[in-house]
């Protein structure tokens, strides 16, 4: 087998979905993950229709996941007294299967006999004509046949091997927030308030408090956890509803993350024997596709390695052909205008889709469509 050593940057969905079916080709995989563990809990992710459930039963995690689902939930959009407005149905926001994505990634770590180093990361990329000769921050350095970035929007592999992050990334105009407040905050119900260019949201599938605001793109460091609290309070000083109980909530919360509305334009997944997958290649913050995209571009990735014996030139070309056009639903659009709209009038006609069965219904049409336009090969078969 050709290039039978293969470095995986990112330890979250994409990495270790392609460290599983790597393995099962015979490959010697390692993972290398920021985090000093895997990160439990973290907010609901779904999977659409028959594609992702064929690649999950592929894999063999199917019952697994459907035995950890949490289940979709309705959520009512309220007004600032607590009055319904309107109500997203749970099939809207979690697909035909949700599950956390800590219980995700679980189960795929579970399933891969491979090696990680957690607490790690990359630090310089030289490829040569038989490799790539990679140093760690704490590892001893170790030269790979391949590399692959499945490190997220802000990939790491990304920035080594193909340049600065704002060569790929484009900001969107908002920021969004996932906070754990405590599971009594939305007495068992899933309720989103609304201002214009503000979402606050508890009890929802994202996490326990979730929110989304319209803003000039900020500047913080992303390792500063109080910094992006006291970013979120800033953005909503003066909101009504139950904010202001919220953010004094914040200082205090025990998980708490903070991140822009960005999405990845590159004109080509592979740069030699270095290959981006997942959200490092084709992401699109809260588009919800970017846990499907993932899995079924490790599929796909993996296969047209196994189908070319490892020959990482044709593999990779195949891959992108595969998935350039299967991807291109996280080229459109953002998710910000849709969840924190800018006026009173958009805020209205957003719900008012809510009360259309029909408008409803050509959503969930539209949903479907992107997330099966791909004709899946069988690589166990060979064709």
């Amino acid at each position: 087998m050709k290039n039978a050593t293969v470095l995986i940057s990112g330890a979250s969905i994409a990495g270790p979905a392609l460290a599983h079916w790597l393995t099962r080709s015979g490959y010697s995989v390692t993972v290398v993950e920021r985090a000093p563990e895997l990160r439990p809990g973290g907010q609901a992710v779904d999977f659409k229709g028959p594609t992702h459930r064929t690649v999950l039963e592929r894999m063999g995690i199917l019952d697994e996941v459907l035995r950890r689902q949490t289940g979709g939930q309705d959520q009512t959009i309220v007004d600032a007294t607590g009055r319904p407005r309107a109500v997203i149905p749970g099939e809207f926001t979690g697909g035909d299967i949700e599950i956390r994505r800590g219980e995700l990634s679980e189960i795929l770590y579970e399933r891969t006999d491979c090696e990680y180093l957690f607490g790690d990361t990359i630090t310089s990329l030289t490829e040569t004509a038989d490799g790539v000769d990679v140093t760690f921050a704490h590892a001893q350095p170790q030269r790979f046949d391949l590399v692959v970035g499945a490190d997220g929007i802000h990939s790491n592999v990304r920035r080594l091997a193909f340049g600065p992050e704002r060569d790929y990334v484009q900001y969107l105009g908002y920021h969004y927030a996932l906070a754990e407040l405590g599971e009594e905050l939305g007495g068992g119900d899933a309720q989103m308030y609304n201002e214009p260019g503000r979402m606050a949201a508890v009890g929802g599938p994202k996490a326990s408090a979730f929110f989304v605001f319209a803003s000039p793109e900020l500047d913080y460091d992303r390792t500063d956890t109080g910094k992006q609290r006291q970013l979120l309070m800033d953005a909503y000083q003066g909101a009504g509803w139950r904010v202001p109980e919220l953010m004094a909530r914040i200082p205090q919360a025990r998980e708490f993350y903070l991140d822009s509305l960005s999405r990845v334009t590159i004109d080509r997944y592979a740069r030699g024997r270095v290959v981006l997958l997942g959200d490092a290649a084709y992401g699109n913050t809260l588009g919800g596709f970017g846990t499907g995209l993932a899995v079924v571009g490790a599929y796909v990735l993996a296969g047209e390695l196994r189908a070319a014996d490892g020959d990482h030139r044709v593999a990779f070309a195949r891959y992108e052909e595969l998935m350039r056009d299967y991807a291109k639903i996280s080229q459109r659009g953002s998710a910000g205008p849709f969840l924190a709209p800018p006026s009173p009038l958009r805020i209205k006609l957003r719900d008012w889709t809510f009360k259309s069965r029909f408008l409803l219904g050509l959503m969930l049409k539209a949903t479907d469509k992107f997330a099966t336009d791909i004709e899946l090969p069988d690589y166990a078969s060979g064709s």
